[in-house]
């Protein structure tokens, strides 16, 4: 862990509220947020002495609603300074604040609201109030709705109000109740998950406290140093490493508008530091990639170049690599091509983190080698969330990096990665079962997570334990890793691969709309033909892409047959989680005719 000075220290804050509290007094007059007004067309700032002002508001509406420590409450909005002001404000007066997508699907709202029993939800708007209109008289423990902007036709529900009118003039100053437990339940977040119903993670103060200051300090952010935030805050990776994270280390956020207008706001906002999942990262590349096969051969040549001698230069900045006369072109293929890449990042980042899922070393190689100093780290919502994250400066791409300062991790039956240590969780609410399962006696939390630990201390996942495929025959495949292969053809947006218990492997396909038009007009097909879907010459062209890519996989591990779908899986429709992650059941649920169709006669 490297040293550096802060100036809050986690003994001063104590709890999240008592951080808040902390960096108002600290630095007052610095700038703690920058939003988009759409009133003016310009980006706005918020000092952090007016953000303290505008929560004490939310604080004495709090009070004035007869809420008391324990209580629950929940926030169903997309990121903004007013999730922060809700999150601090519940915080400071011993309220459980229990995140919610913003965009979730009314069945998860409703199974949400009843499990933890909600007094009071906080939306953002039209959006919001879609989802809970057709589940709202499920919603009986909910005593106030409060929106951030005007609904039309809510249908005459009491319950709902508009924030200005809700909101005080004017609260006292922002305050932390004297009896806050900082080992006391802060947050209950609820996981995402890719099976089942969600569990309600319990989370303390000092687990997510310890947390952000542990990953702050592998780290060269610090005071001057502005965010871009578009990962929703209701999943721990944002909340800790996009929020309260910039909060200790005293850096601005900006909130961008929308993932749609992310490309935009990366060149307006010139972030230094960069919180993403790997699918942002996937996206820009698989952009590269096109504009490439539209270029001219010594174009490609030259891009071709550029990442072979900017990898050379990384390794040697690593000390894992020998100086090279190749080495002297580099300026020059900074200048030509590396810098074009960076420059649509910002060109000013100094640290990108990718978490949440894996990122395929291939890509991390192309932008380490272009000169985004590019990193993964790994945890899970059970662990506040961060178990383990490179260093710029020790970055090994293919692993995770190594555990941070007060995290234990392991390596248990079957390969399961083990952690231990200050962010794992108090457990899962209401399950206390469930809780005693994941965390045994030793307080070892089972990740679920397949992995190893080099000599080194270096991390790496190679796949889930409850996604391992057993064929028929017995063996033994991790589909993680084949998708990672198969999505690297630039025609492969989506992938899953299944067969478990059948005779062979299969996957799912959703075709990358501008290469499955070209290659549709290439044949000489009808573009709009739904038809071309399920044409077997069209299938039979996919399936040798999938076997190039898979080629040095086992022969056991070869996909023998394929559904094209014309359908994106998203958060939307329910198919992807918040964070983007296929939910395996729910694919395999909505395309079971075609599963089906795929094994017919086998």
């Amino acid at each position: 862990m490297r040293t550096k000075r802060l100036d809050i220290t986690p003994e001063e804050a104590a709890t999240l509220p008592g951080l808040f509290r902390q960096r108002i007094l600290k630095t007052p007059d610095h700038i703690a947020y920058r939003h988009f007004d759409a009133v003016s067309g310009s980006w706005r700032d918020t000092t952090w002495k007016e953000m303290g002002e505008a929560t004490a508001r939310w604080q004495a509406a709090f009070i004035k609603e007869g809420l008391l420590p324990g209580d629950r409450v929940g926030i169903m909005m997309p990121n903004c300074r007013e999730w922060v002001m809700f999150d601090q404000a519940t915080l400071g007066l011993g309220l459980i604040n229990v995140p919610l997508f913003y965009n979730d699907r009314g069945g998860n709202l409703a199974y949400i609201a009843e499990d933890a029993n909600l007094r009071l939800l906080v939306i953002e708007g039209e959006e919001q109030w879609k989802s809970i209109e057709p589940v709202r008289n499920k919603l009986t423990g909910v005593e106030k709705l409060i929106s951030l902007q005007p609904i039309e036709n809510s249908g005459a529900d009491d319950r709902l109000c508009l924030a200005d009118d809700w909101l005080p003039e004017s609260g006292r100053a922002f305050q932390v109740d004297a009896a806050l437990d900082p080992d006391g339940l802060a947050t209950i977040v609820y996981t995402s998950g890719t099976t089942g119903q969600p569990k309600g993670v319990m989370l303390s103060h000092s687990n997510i406290l310890c947390n952000t200051y542990d990953a702050l300090m592998t780290t060269n952010a610090g005071s001057g140093d502005i965010m871009l935030s578009f990962l929703p805050l209701s999943h721990m990776l944002e909340r800790t490493a996009g929020y309260y994270l910039a909060m200790l280390g005293d850096m601005t956020v900006a909130y961008a508008r929308s993932v749609a207008l992310l490309a935009e706001d990366l060149v307006s906002i010139r972030p230094t530091v960069l919180i993403s999942v790997p699918r942002i990262y996937e996206r820009v590349y698989a952009r590269i990639r096109e504009g490439l096969a539209e270029k001219p051969e010594i174009v490609r040549e030259l891009f071709t170049l550029a990442v072979d001698v900017g990898w050379k230069r990384f390794l040697r900045q690593q000390n894992r690599g020998k100086w090279s006369a190749a080495l002297l072109l580099w300026p020059l293929l900074n200048k030509l091509v590396a810098g074009k890449v960076v420059a649509k990042l910002g060109g000013r980042l100094h640290t990108a983190i990718s978490g949440g899922a894996p990122l395929q070393p291939e890509i991390a190689r192309v932008f380490l080698a272009l000169g985004v100093p590019l990193i993964q780290g790994y945890g899970l919502t059970e662990t506040s969330p961060v178990l383990a994250v490179n260093q710029v400066e020790e970055n090994i791409p293919e692993s995770v990096g190594k555990a941070l300062a007060r995290v234990e991790l392991s390596v248990g039956a079957e390969n399961e990665l083990l952690a231990r240590g200050c962010p794992v969780m108090l457990g899962f609410w209401n399950r206390p079962e469930e809780t005693a399962r994941v965390i045994d006696r030793d307080g070892w939390l089972h990740t679920g997570d397949i992995g190893k630990i080099d000599a080194r201390g270096y991390v790496y996942i190679t796949g889930r334990l409850k996604d391992i495929i057993v064929l028929a025959n017995g063996e033994k495949v991790s589909p993680a890793d084949m998708e990672l292969a198969i999505a690297m053809d630039s025609l492969v947006e989506q992938v899953m691969v299944l067969g478990e218990g059948r005779p062979f492997l299969s996957a799912l396909i959703v075709p990358e709309q501008n290469q499955w038009n070209k290659l549709i007009t290439d044949l000489g097909l009808a573009p709009e033909s739904a038809r071309n879907y399920q044409d077997h010459g069209v299938v039979g062209i996919v399936l040798q892409r999938i076997c190039d890519q898979l080629r040095d996989f086992p022969g056991y591990a070869q996909i023998r047959a394929a559904a094209l779908l014309n359908e994106p899986w998203s958060v939307e429709n329910g198919l992807l989680t918040p964070t983007l992650k296929i939910k395996r059941s729910e694919v395999l649920a909505r395309y079971d005719n075609e599963v089906h169709r795929l094994y017919l006669g086998h």
